[in-house]
C-alpha cells in the first residue's frame, strides 16, 4: 500500500498579510493594562482641573497600536483657563505644572517610581511610569496635552513651549474611529501594517501622517493587499505635490514629512513596485516568488519572515524557463539560414529585394 504524498498549497499573499498584522498587534492584556494608566492619569487632572474634560487621542485610541505598546496619548481641555490663557494672553506654562504636580500627587502611591517633566518639552507632559505594561518590554510612558478650548473657532488650543498652537485632536479621533467603522476595520489593519513597514525603512512619515493619508484612501472596506497598494499610490500622489494637510482644517501647517518630501515619495515609489510585482507574481503562478517579494516589502523576518530559499531558486527558474519559451513562441524559428562555414548557422532576417 502506497500513501501518495501532499503538498500543502503556498500562502496567498492576503493570507500573509493577514498571519503578520496579527503578529504586530498589540495584545488584550497590554491593551488592558495601558488603558489603566490613562484612566488614573485622566483622573488626576480631572481632580486637578475641576469642570474640564479629557479626550484621548494616539494608537490606543484609534485602535491601530503595535506591540510592544510603550506609549499612550491624552489630554485635558481645562474649562477655567479659556478666558484668561490663550494667545495674546497667557502661555501653558503654569497649567504644566499643575497638570504635572496632580499626576504625580495621584500616582505615587500606585507608580511610586514614575517620573512627570515638563521643562523644556514643546507640547506635552511626559510620564515615565519605569514600569513595563507587560515583563520584559520596554519601558512605558504617557503623552499629556494640557489644552484649552478655541472660543472663537474650530479645535482647541494646545502649547507651544510657553505659547500656543492650534489643533483639533478630538476631530483626529472621530475621523479615524468612523474611516474604521465605514471600512468594516480596514483602515486599522492596513494603518497597522504600515506604521510596522514605515519602522522598518527608518520612519520616513509619522505615524499621524500614516494616518491622515489613509483617511483620503481607505474608508471603504477593501482586503489588505489592495488596501496597502491604494494607500502606496494615494500617499506617493500626495505627497509629490505638497506635504499632507490637517484632516480637520484646524492647524495652520501642514504635517511634516520625517525626511526629505522627494525622497519620502521615491521610497513610496520603491513599495510600490516591489508590491505590484508581489501581485504580477503571484497572478502569474508563483506565489514562492510573491511571498518573497512581500517579505522583502517589511523587511523583517520576525514579523513576515521570507520563504525557503531553496524553494525560491526552483520557482524562478521555472518563470526563467517560462518566459524563455514564451520569448521564442513569439519570435519563432528564423526566416532564412543561408551560406556555408562559421557564419553557417546563424540566423539572418527576412530583407526587401528591392531599395524603397
Amino acid at each position: 500500500m502506497t500513501t501518495a504524498l501532499t503538498t500543502a498549497p503556498a500562502p496567498t499573499l492576503e493570507g500573509l498579510l493577514d498571519q503578520a498584522r496579527r503578529r504586530i498587534e498589540v495584545t488584550p492584556a497590554e491593551l488592558e493594562e495601558a488603558r489603566k494608566r490613562r484612566r488614573a492619569i485622566a483622573a488626576a487632572l480631572l481632580h486637578e482641573f475641576s469642570g474640564s474634560r479629557t479626550y484621548v487621542n494616539g494608537s490606543v485610541a484609534h485602535g491601530d497600536a503595535l506591540t510592544p505598546l510603550t506609549d499612550i496619548d491624552l489630554g485635558v481641555v481645562v474649562a477655567e483657563a479659556k478666558d484668561t490663557h490663550g494667545p495674546g494672553k497667557r502661555g501653558a506654562h503654569d497649567l504644566k505644572d499643575r497638570a504635572a504636580w496632580a499626576i504625580r500627587r495621584d500616582l505615587k502611591d500606585e507608580y511610586g517610581d514614575l517620573a512627570v517633566e515638563v521643562k523644556g518639552r514643546k507640547r506635552s507632559i511626559l510620564v515615565r511610569f519605569r514600569d513595563p505594561v507587560a515583563p520584559g518590554l520596554p519601558d512605558f510612558t504617557a503623552d499629556v496635552i494640557v489644552a484649552i478650548d478655541n472660543t472663537s473657532g474650530a479645535g482647541l488650543y494646545i502649547p507651544r513651549y510657553d505659547s500656543w498652537d492650534r489643533s483639533d485632536p478630538e476631530t483626529h479621533t472621530r475621523l479615524v474611529l468612523a474611516a474604521i467603522d465605514s471600512s468594516q476595520v480596514a483602515y486599522a489593519r492596513v494603518v497597522r501594517l504600515l506604521k510596522h513597514w514605515s519602522r522598518r525603512h527608518d520612519r520616513p512619515l509619522c505615524s499621524w501622517n500614516i494616518k491622515a493619508l489613509a483617511l483620503g484612501c481607505l474608508t471603504r472596506p477593501t482586503e489588505l493587499v489592495p488596501g496597502l497598494l491604494a494607500w502606496f499610490r494615494y500617499a506617493a500622489a500626495e505627497l509629490a505635490v505638497s506635504e499632507t494637510p490637517d484632516p480637520a482644517g484646524v492647524a495652520p501647517h501642514p504635517i511634516k514629512t520625517n525626511k526629505p518630501r522627494t525622497e519620502v515619495v521615491r521610497i513610496l515609489r520603491d513599495a510600490i513596485d516591489r508590491l505590484e510585482r508581489a501581485i504580477a507574481l503571484e497572478t502569474a503562478g508563483y506565489p514562492t516568488l510573491a511571498h518573497d517579494e512581500l517579505a522583502k516589502l517589511f523587511n523583517d523576518e520576525d514579523m513576515l519572515p521570507r520563504p525557503d530559499p531553496d524553494a525560491v531558486r526552483i520557482e524562478e527558474a521555472a518563470r526563467i524557463r517560462a518566459e524563455r519559451a514564451k520569448d521564442s513562441t513569439r519570435t519563432g524559428a528564423p526566416a532564412l539560414l543561408t551560406g556555408v562555414g562559421a557564419g553557417a548557422d546563424r540566423p539572418r532576417p527576412n530583407v526587401r529585394s528591392w531599395a524603397p
